[in-house]
């Protein structure tokens, strides 16, 4: 039986091998669905009518190749969608450019003529909240207040003008806050706005990176929120927030 199986198998491949004009083909490395049904069939003709063919070993048979070709077809299905979703992110990513993004950072950029912006994150609650901004040597340029009992994320603004109301250089400035958050003075975490000026497109295993201007890199998924204020000073903060 065996033999009989095989030697179909030599004549099958030795066939295929071969056209009308005796030229030679490359077999197949990978035996599919149809091809094994076909084979299967061809044993089951053949086989040794006192010797037939174990139903358990040809139904085990049967279900190999269809769970096989299950894991085959879901492999494939699972790697469109990711390419769908990373397609999707990257047109998402790219229509960022220009625009401001909220960062997990207390470190903005001020433009020439412009302003910093972003948020307090008080959380369940704070007040007489401080802020104080500082260039890159530590060197306070400015200090204001936002006064009253505050509650959640809370919009602040500097003008980006130093304490005696000149306009400070461009460049990067750290924005410090403490307040009284439960009778006790407390620093409190900023959140600063960064306005895009590239992105880098991901692949399925890493994110859309986006090109702040002056910060650098950060991840797409790092982003807290798109929009906002921030960059030139034509933007209307809350009037208990501004430098």
């Amino acid at each position: 039986m065996a033999d009989t199986y095989d030697s179909l198998l030599g004549v099958n491949r030795a066939s295929a091998n071969q056209t009308s004009t005796g030229n030679t083909t490359t077999p197949k490395k990978e035996l599919d669905q149809a091809s094994f049904l076909k084979l299967l069939t061809m044993q089951l003709s053949y086989q040794d009518p006192f010797k037939p063919v174990d139903n358990a070993q040809m139904l085990s048979q049967m279900t190999s190749m269809s769970t096989s070709e299950g894991i085959s077809s879901l492999s494939t299905q699972m790697g469109n969608l990711n390419d769908l979703m990373t397609s999707s992110q990257a047109l998402q990513a790219s229509a960022l450019v220009g625009q401001n993004v909220l960062i997990p950072s207390n470190t903005g950029y001020l433009e020439k003529d412009g302003v910093i912006s972003g948020m307090v994150a008080t959380g369940d609650g704070a007040s007489n909240l401080k802020v104080t901004v500082k260039d890159a040597s530590g060197q306070v340029i400015k200090e204001f207040a936002i006064e009253g009992e505050q509650k959640g994320n809370v919009a602040f603004e500097w003008d980006g003008k130093d304490k005696d109301g000149n306009p400070a250089k461009s460049g990067k400035y750290q924005i410090e806050i403490h307040g009284t958050v439960n009778g006790k003075s407390e620093s409190i975490p900023a959140l600063a706005y960064a306005k895009v000026e590239s992105v880098t497109l991901g692949t399925s295993t890493n994110p859309s990176t986006l090109k702040l201007k002056g910060l650098g890199g950060i991840y797409l998924t790092d982003v807290l929120e798109i929009g906002g204020t921030g960059g030139k000073s034509t933007t209307t903060p809350a009037p208990t927030s501004k430098a």
